[in-house]
């Protein structure tokens, strides 16, 4: 099924492109197909949407049909955790960062995590 992205996830890339940062999108050989996979390093990031994760800070729960959504959103934070796992049982890095974070910090924090991956001290 194609995905679309997200308006969080291209403002993201593109910061990351400009800062000469290379990468692939939704890079399908990976465990839950990383919104950002830095192959190179082994490190994924995922932007995760704040309704279908539940965001502590903004995820909602619909009123209609309550009881199906939560078992509905419940059963993604577990995929969440069950790919998180797979990739690390892989070797790879895995960090999720929610829809509404700043995607300047959020980029901040991916360049880092890059960097240090890159040049282990």
């Amino acid at each position: 099924m194609p995905r679309a992205s997200t308006g969080p996830e291209l403002l993201i890339r593109r910061e990351l492109h400009r800062r000469g940062l290379r990468f692939r999108v939704n890079h399908k050989p990976l465990p839950g197909r990383p919104d950002v996979a830095f192959t190179r390093v082994r490190l994924a990031v995922f932007i995760d949407g704040c309704f279908w994760h539940m965001c502590p800070e903004h995820g909602t729960l619909p009123k209609n049909n309550a009881e199906w959504w939560l078992a509905k959103l419940r059963r993604n934070v577990e995929r969440d955790a069950e790919k998180d796992d797979k990739l690390a049982a892989l070797g790879w890095s895995a960090h999720h960062f929610w829809e509404h974070e700043d995607p300047l910090a959020v980029a901040d924090t991916i360049e880092a995590r890059w960097r240090e991956l890159k040049d282990p001290a």
